[in-house]
């Protein structure tokens, strides 16, 4: 790694900790970043010519894997047209046919830059729509760094948050509670005592590690926000087009009323996106009274990487291969704990995977432990050296693409198994 240690030498006088992203740095794992020359497919080459698999897939946003030709090629025809124009281009509205076609709880969208776009607009456009300002999200959920977002949790169950971030006013934390991802009657303690424009969540987690919702906490959490006039907003920036394409609210057939989207929607670009019925997203300016803006929201070289992107992930086998590619590593990874006797499991759905260093499969944040975190350190270091790259924290979620092969999944899985026979935990 000699030319991306001297690149991050240069790079942390010139960057806030040498990156233009927190955990990139490394810093949660206790280790200098390795930089990237090229990628193709499932793999990455660093500055110093070494080849590493990649889970990551830029978080998920690469489903087809790096420079699929297909997508450079359309990239590469509409370039010629133009980079950006600032005004109404035809592919914005065939990617939103594409996205009300495919999500039925969406009826109008609005395309943004990137997912803390998304999700900041959605609950300001929940606030205007209900005249409430008090909004709910879940110990765990990421939604971005908007101020709203950067709350922790209050003491007790339905208390207000503190900021977890200098430079986010007290007043903003006034307005966010955050309870216990999974945890219902935490939920109702929340409605008793505050009247909520809106309750974010991310209904499979991917930023404290892969965690599911439960099902009848979904639907109860859905049941709530009818009986009390509360906008459910489904924070689908990760799962969208990537657990399955119609995203996490396809599998738990919930219908939320504001959809947030972005990763695989721009096809590798920076595109984000929110959506849901008219009534609410007709509160937006010029229409309503809501405003939100952007100068390059629609861009034409980003919609044209996402309807492709679309286009290829719609096919009827899509998601069913994917998924087994998936499975096939997850399945694998318990059968090593169980073989070998040691604290490991793992999860995934469509090409979303999270690997855990415990007998059972977490149920809230929480459940990531110190010591889970410890020797996720450990492997994480091991993985690296054998040319596997896994997101560098312990909480957050691993992705897999269709350019994955077998022999890619395979060769990892002798790499972990290899790791566990010696290091029993």
């Amino acid at each position: 790694m000699k030319k991306s240690r001297e690149l991050f030498r240069k790079a942390k006088r010139l960057l806030p900790g040498g990156v233009n992203s927190p955990v990139r740095s490394f810093s949660s794992v206790g280790g200098e970043p390795f930089f990237v020359k090229k990628a193709k497919g499932a793999h990455l080459t660093d500055e110093d010519g070494k080849k590493y698999i990649d889970y990551i897939g830029s978080w998920g946003a690469q489903i087809l894997g790096h420079c699929d030709p297909r997508i450079i090629k359309i990239i590469s025809q509409t370039i010629k047209e133009g980079i950006t124009y600032g005004i109404p281009c035809k592919k914005e509205v065939v990617i939103a046919k594409k996205i009300t076609d495919i999500y039925p709880s969406i009826s109008k969208v609005r395309m943004v830059n990137s997912g803390t776009e998304a999700t900041m607009s959605a609950i300001r456009l929940a606030r205007g729509y209900t005249g409430r300002t008090k909004i709910l999200k879940f110990n765990g959920c990421y939604h971005g760094h908007a101020d709203s977002f950067l709350i922790k949790a209050g003491s007790g169950a339905s208390t207000l948050g503190s900021p977890d971030s200098k430079g986010v006013p007290k007043s903003f934390a006034s307005e966010t509670i955050s309870v216990p991802y999974n945890d219902i009657e935490s939920v109702k303690a929340a409605i008793r005592k505050n009247k909520l424009a809106c309750i974010i969540i991310e209904p499979i987690a991917g930023n404290m590690n892969f965690i599911r919702s439960n099902q009848f906490f979904l639907k109860e959490l859905r049941n709530l926000c009818s009986e009390n006039k509360i906008l459910l907003i489904f924070d689908e920036v990760m799962t969208g087009f990537r657990v399955s394409l119609a995203g996490a609210q396809n599998l738990y057939k919930i219908k939320p009323d504001i959809t947030t989207l972005g990763k695989v929607l721009g096809g590798g670009f920076p595109v984000g996106a929110f959506g849901g019925k008219s009534e609410i997203m007709n509160c937006l300016s010029p229409n309503g009274d809501v405003y939100q803006a952007g100068t390059l929201s629609g861009n034409p070289v980003a919609m044209a990487a996402g309807i492709g992107t679309l286009d290829i992930i719609s096919k009827k086998t899509y998601f069913k291969n994917l998924s087994k590619l998936s499975q096939h590593f997850t399945k694998s990874i318990s059968l090593i704990s169980s073989s070998h006797n040691v604290n490991m499991s793992a999860d995934s759905e469509g090409g979303m995977f999270g690997i855990y260093f415990s007998k059972n499969k977490p149920n809230n944040y929480k459940d990531i432990t110190d010591r889970n975190i410890s020797i996720f350190k450990k492997f994480f270091k091991q993985m690296l050296t054998q040319g596997i790259y896994f997101a560098p924290s312990a909480f957050e979620a691993g992705f897999i693409s269709s350019a994955h092969k077998i022999n890619d999944i395979d060769k990892t899985l002798n790499i972990i198994e290899d790791w566990v026979k010696k290091n029993k935990f």
